[in-house]
């Protein structure tokens, strides 16, 4: 189930008695903001809360038009594989399928090459769109110009 746009700054869940909402921040996209935002999730199922929180911060950038590039590292690695997303569960938040499938939408999701080779996950088993790249490519990414870098 993909997030759908509705009318004005609020981005909703399809559906009667939809449990959360994800909206994008208030009013229409400030060009004086970072253009790009990079992402690291270093939370999954260990720290459930700080996970979601990193995902739907992506996902609401996409959606408010920044371009998005969510790192997967260590514990949050295994959400590259498919069905892995499907088991994390957290009262009030939005399903974590949902927010991935939104975030490769309209921005990029990589796996860090070292979590990757330390839990056996190759480019043939991950999601579709995920790739794999290293701390370079990281590095290179958040130093761009015009970019604010997070971690969760």
């Amino acid at each position: 189930m993909r997030y759908v746009h509705r009318a004005g700054p609020q981005l909703t869940r399809p559906g009667p008695g939809s449990p959360c909402e994800v909206r994008p921040a208030p009013g229409p996209y400030d060009s004086g903001m970072a253009k790009k935002l990079v992402i690291k999730v270093t939370a999954g199922a260990d720290a459930p809360e700080r996970c979601s929180q990193a995902f739907t911060v992506a996902a609401v950038a996409v959606a408010s038009g920044v371009e998005v590039s969510l790192w997967l590292t260590g514990e949050s690695s295994w959400f590259a594989l498919p069905g892995r997303a499907a088991e994390f569960e957290l009262p009030h938040a939005a399903p974590l399928p949902d927010l991935i499938d939104s975030v490769l939408a309209g921005g990029r999701i990589t796996l860090c090459t070292q979590c990757a080779a330390r839990r056996g996950i190759t480019e043939r088993d991950v999601v579709e769109g995920v790739r794999i790249a290293g701390a370079q490519v990281f590095v290179q990414e958040a130093l761009a110009d015009d970019t604010q870098a997070l971690v969760y």
